[in-house]
């Protein structure tokens, strides 16, 4: 079963594409319900996490939903309701983008002056966390939280992940010649044993370009979901579902790929950084 974000969000968009396809608007299901229109709209846009099976009955009924397409729905909603990993760790992760992270089937992720999360050691992680003013507890938490997403890697829906990584990230570590060889040797054994993982540096020498803007990641999903991009803020980022906005990161992460070095070269210079420095 894929994540309950992503089941959550499909059962929204079905839920609108119903009423639409009954012939009512967001005014009329409101009336007829004793609802009020901004309970329905966060229904269907998905800002209520947790409707009921009572609930999405009665739309269903409304919009003359029957037989094994309503039970489809209803199991949708049994199913968005579930409580998964990762809110047992909302201290030190979005679960909004962990969510849908869990459901993708490809994800292109660009992290700025980091190394990916999913290609973290846990001493980069902790190293990081320290950084953030995390103390010991929560910094356990943080790299706990991160082996946990890195399971996707070998399980789960993810099919292809492909990750530009800025060489800066990794000299930013070079002062603890244990932890830069480490975290080297981690990217390598990814991308060289898995079928899934694809990397590639991206040289300081490369100079200014436009994922300078900040960090961001794509994913995409299975039965025509529509692609989300993630972008990174400093207090916290946000999920972008507007098709231009997506397709504007696509750009970025298009221009990123081409200066960054090959996935061949990438392994080549990772692993002389991990043997010589």
């Amino acid at each position: 079963m894929t994540s309950p974000t992503v089941r959550r969000r499909r059962l929204s968009a079905e839920l609108r594409r119903r009423r639409v396809q009954a012939g009512l608007t967001l005014n009329d299901v409101a009336e007829e319900l004793e609802w009020s229109p901004a309970k329905l709209g966060h229904i269907e846009t998905g800002i209520r996490k947790w409707p009921s099976v009572m609930e999405i009955s009665a739309l269903l009924r409304l919009y003359g939903v029957t037989g094994g397409q309503r039970e489809a729905i209803l199991t949708l909603v049994r199913e968005s309701r579930l409580r998964p990993w990762w809110t047992e760790y909302e201290d030190v992760l979005s679960s909004a983008y962990v969510g849908n992270e869990a459901g993708a089937v490809s994800i292109q992720s660009y992290a700025g002056i980091l190394v990916p999360d999913l290609l973290q050691t846990p001493d980069y992680t902790a190293a990081l966390a320290r950084s953030l003013g995390r103390d010991g507890r929560a910094a356990e938490r943080m790299v706990a939280a991160h082996l946990k997403r890195q399971e996707i890697l070998d399980s789960g829906s993810l099919v292809r992940y492909h990750a530009v990584v800025e060489e800066d990230a990794l000299q930013r570590v070079s002062a603890d010649l244990g932890l830069l060889r480490a975290q080297a040797s981690r990217i390598v054994e990814l991308a060289t044993q898995s079928e899934r993982v694809t990397v590639q540096l991206l040289p300081t020498s490369a100079g200014p370009h436009a994922g300078l803007a900040g960090p961001f990641s794509i994913l995409e999903f299975e039965e025509d979901e529509a692609d989300l991009a993630y972008v990174e803020a400093t207090q916290g980022g946000g999920i972008i579902e507007a098709e231009e906005s997506v397709r504007s990161c696509r750009r970025v992460w298009q221009d990123l790929t081409r200066i960054a070095a090959s996935s061949q070269a990438t392994v080549g210079i990772l692993r002389r950084m991990a043997l010589l420095t």
